[in-house]
């Protein structure tokens, strides 16, 4: 089977066929992934919050995603495996962006990295692309902003604001990024953004007009009963799976009903 690269996710879009994206930070959820057919396993400083336990994205460390985003890649065979670039590691300058976005890939193996931010990051972006690093680009609620942006919140409701996004997906095509992640923006504007560029969009809370669609495994999969959203659809309830099946092995260990005679061995 053919792997994912920028070119099928460009000829997707042409062909009108829909990209399948999820979150993904190890190698065993890679492998359950990879062979379901997603098409772009992103591994997502949101590791930071479903993992490791942090109230935000900001503190993830460049150490963390490559350390993930190698073990995403160990079990990866078909699709394209992004590492998504922390706070710190690319605003600082293009050089320094190239410094650190080089070290992801060198050393994860991954194919390509996501930024965040438009305009502001469109000079980054050019750098990266011109040396042979792939970019994905994210506009909307940009996690890492999240306290310029006043929360976690719906962006570009207004005129001004829309225009802004607008201007800002456009810049990043230009600059060459080879997709954008719409993230919480009202769908009629994704629809317009999505329409306006030649490169794919990925929509998470943006409605489905967009190229394709990204969620985190965990949410899709019911395991992270701590956070709910109107953008998540539940394709499973895991997390009660995992808590019974506790509960099971918990009462036969304590009722010395495991181990049985067929988990113990001989001489």
């Amino acid at each position: 089977m053919a792997s994912v690269t920028t070119r099928t996710l460009l000829e997707m879009k042409q062909k009108g066929e829909r990209i399948v994206a999820l979150t993904c930070y190890d190698a065993l959820f890679a492998r359950l992934l990879d062979a379901s057919g997603i098409d772009i396993l992103l591994v997502g400083d949101s590791v930071n919050q479903v993992l490791a336990g942090a109230s935000s994205t900001l503190s993830a460390t460049l150490e963390q995603m490559i350390y993930h985003t190698t073990i995403v890649r160990r079990g990866t065979e078909r699709a394209m495996v992004i590492c998504d670039m922390p706070f710190l590691t690319y605003q600082v300058s293009p050089e320094d962006a190239l410094r650190n976005c080089g070290r992801a890939m060198k050393e994860s193996g991954c194919h390509a990295v996501k930024l965040e931010g438009g305009q502001a990051m469109a000079a980054t972006v050019r750098r990266l692309v011109d040396v042979g690093i792939p970019v994905m680009g994210h506009l909307g609620l940009t996690p890492q902003s999240v306290h310029a942006l006043g929360g976690y919140r719906v962006q570009g409701r207004d005129d001004a604001a829309a225009a802004r996004l607008q201007s800002d997906a456009k810049a990043l095509e230009e600059a060459g990024a080879f997709a954008v992640v719409l993230e919480l923006v009202p769908a009629p504007l994704a629809s317009q953004i999505t329409t306006a560029l030649t490169i794919p969009t990925i929509g998470i809370g943006a409605g489905p007009a967009c190229d394709g669609q990204v969620l985190v495994v965990h949410d899709m999969l019911g395991l992270n009963e701590h956070f709910d959203a109107k953008f998540i659809k539940k394709y499973a309830a895991l997390a009660e799976d995992v808590r019974e099946a506790a509960r099971v092995y918990a009462a036969e260990v304590r009722e010395g009903r495991f181990p049985g005679p067929e988990h113990s061995f001989g001489k």
